[in-house]
């Protein structure tokens, strides 16, 4: 009955398209944030360490 509902009905439909848009939300802003630290990382590491005077 539910999955017949969510597939058929207008409302199923647009439910089933808000999830599925959801997912790929928290996929890209993952990607999006783990990229971001790892170019953080190597500039870290990559810079010269301040001079002790």
């Amino acid at each position: 009955m539910a999955w017949e509902l969510l597939f058929t009905s207008d409302i199923g439909l647009l439910s089933l398209a808000t999830i599925l848009f959801m997912i790929v939300m928290v996929i890209y802003i993952a990607r999006y944030a783990v990229r971001h630290m790892n170019e953080e990382m190597k500039k870290s590491l990559s810079s010269t360490p301040p001079k002790l005077n």
